[in-house]
């Protein structure tokens, strides 16, 4: 069993009373910018053991009666097809998700924006597709003069030309699939217009990462500025929190550098001096009162910092990362002296893949191999055949320990198995034949409905989930499609297990 070191029902309390307290603070809406993922958050799982991915949404669905929701999509993201890494669909994908599971949770989706939208072909396509699908959806242009000239911000050709969202509840979650989202100018826009109308409300942020109130160097913030590599950001002590209150509080730098101008565009537009004094309190975060054992989440994050410095180093080498995001990853582990070898399977896939080199294992001439750590932190091995991807197999162990399997017990047939490789050979006209994990869990599936073997095996797929793996080479697409639905934290090295540049 994984150790716990949060405590999701502590949070929930401490999280939806902090959120009611600050609605108090306004006579009018509160519009609460949603950063990071309300939905499916894996990071916070995988640094803070014991984190439900789904728990900040289970605060607003305490809250549901309170609460409208605005998705804010940038159109140019629309348009080159930014992925999520963790679900693989792209942003305008992940927004329909998001309007279907806001709807599971009894949330209300008022309406859609699209912002920064210049008419892009894209961004118009997917504005259709939303009307047509009984989605309110709006348009905002970029904001004329931002971030310089607060006077035409703050005016009807500023925040005025958009087009105002109606809501009719108290508190207003704006949130958006991804960074760069225009959730911010969607918040102070709803704001111009609410003070038109002489509605006195307000803006608060609800972002969980960095931890405001853990300390600067504290492994969990540092795993936040590992997963935020290619942006850039930089986990800073807040000076404007330090010397309005003499308290310290931790925020990153865009945030820091952000806050002067906000300050001064929220007070244009009521009229007055604003009671937030720093960024920090700005923020509604009751994280740090969910860590139940800070050893464990501590360790927890480590083990991030080395997922994150595989994973930026492999979209390098696929082509949509930087060489400054490595470097960055790279200075962090050096800044908290840890090592690659602290991630256990990475060693563990190594030394298979040496091992099968020596002993003239693999397919083609490619030798690839997969390590996965048990909860029992048990490591089991496996590498690629002529009938299994090295992942396919390490899968196939894995359930096989858990079950009590013996190893000569095939859970699929290679009947099965020889069937599937010659239609996907002679049929479909693949060169890779070989199954990879989706393919696998199917076969799988298919093979207990006679095999009592395969149906005890199946049982135990669920006790992978959390599980650390590492893969000697880039997964194939198949590969990282299972993986992901089986959720094992699965990092790779950057290298392709072949010299083929079509890599499914």
């Amino acid at each position: 069993m994984i150790k716990k070191g949060f405590d999701n029902q502590r949070y929930l309390e401490k999280q939806t009373q902090a959120i009611l307290d600050r609605m108090e603070k306004f006579h009018g809406k509160l519009y609460l910018e949603c950063g990071g993922k309300l939905l499916y958050d894996y990071h916070a799982s995988r640094v803070l053991p014991g984190f439900d991915p789904n728990v900040k949404i289970e605060v607003f669905k305490k809250l549901k009666d309170k609460i409208d929701v605005i998705i804010c999509i940038y159109a140019g993201d629309i348009e080159r097809k930014k992925i999520r890494g963790d679900f693989g669909i792209t942003y305008d994908v992940d927004t329909l998700k998001m309007i279907d599971d806001f709807s599971e949770y009894g949330l209300r989706v008022k309406a859609v924006v699209i912002t920064r939208y210049e008419e892009q072909p894209s961004a118009t396509q997917f504005k259709q597709l939303l009307e047509r699908r009984g989605i309110s959806v709006y348009t905002h242009k970029k904001t004329k003069g931002y971030p310089t000239d607060i006077d035409l911000i703050v005016s009807k050709d500023g925040y005025g030309a958009n087009s105002y969202i109606e809501t009719e509840r108290e508190i207003v979650i704006v949130t958006g699939p991804g960074p760069g989202s225009g959730k911010l100018a969607t918040c102070l826009s709803q704001l111009y217009h609410d003070y038109k109308k002489g509605l006195e409300s307000g803006y608060a942020k609800f972002e969980t990462f960095p931890i405001w109130d853990l300390p600067l160097n504290h492994l969990t913030n540092a795993a936040y500025e590992a997963a935020t590599a290619d942006l850039g950001d930089i986990n800073r002590v807040d000076h404007f929190h330090l010397e309005a209150y003499g308290e310290t509080a931790i925020n990153y730098n865009r945030d820091l550098d952000a806050f002067p101008l906000l300050k001064r565009i929220i007070e244009k537009i009521i009229g007055q001096e604003s009671f937030y004094k720093s960024p920090t309190d700005m923020g509604v975060n009751r994280i740090a009162q969910g860590i139940i054992d800070d050893s464990i989440c501590q360790e927890a994050s480590k083990q991030e910092i080395i997922r994150r410095y595989y994973r930026t180093s492999c979209e390098y080498v696929m082509g949509f990362g930087t060489q400054e995001a490595v470097d960055k990853e790279i200075l962090l582990m050096e800044d908290y002296k840890i090592k690659k070898s602290d991630r256990l399977v990475v060693s563990a896939a190594d030394e298979k893949r040496k091992e099968g080199i020596e002993k003239g294992k693999g397919y083609n001439g490619i030798v690839s191999s997969a390590a996965i750590q048990l909860s029992s932190s048990q490591i089991i091995t496996s590498l690629n055949s002529p009938l299994l991807h090295s992942a396919s197999a390490l899968i196939l162990n894995a359930i096989k320990s858990l079950a009590g399997i013996p190893d000569n017990i095939d859970l699929i047939p290679k009947t099965i198995i020889e069937s599937i490789k010659n239609m996907k050979q002679e049929l479909l006209g693949n060169k890779r034949v070989s199954l990879d994990v989706d393919e696998v869990l199917i076969a799988l599936a298919v093979s207990a409905a006679t095999n009592p073997s395969a149906e005890a095996g199946m049982k135990h797929l669920s006790q992978l989930r959390g599980a650390d793996a590492h893969l000697s080479h880039i997964p194939s697409n198949g590969d990282e499609a299972g993986l992901r639905k089986l959720g094992i934290n699965v990092t790779s090295s950057p290298k392709y297990a072949s010299k083929q540049l079509f890599n499914i």
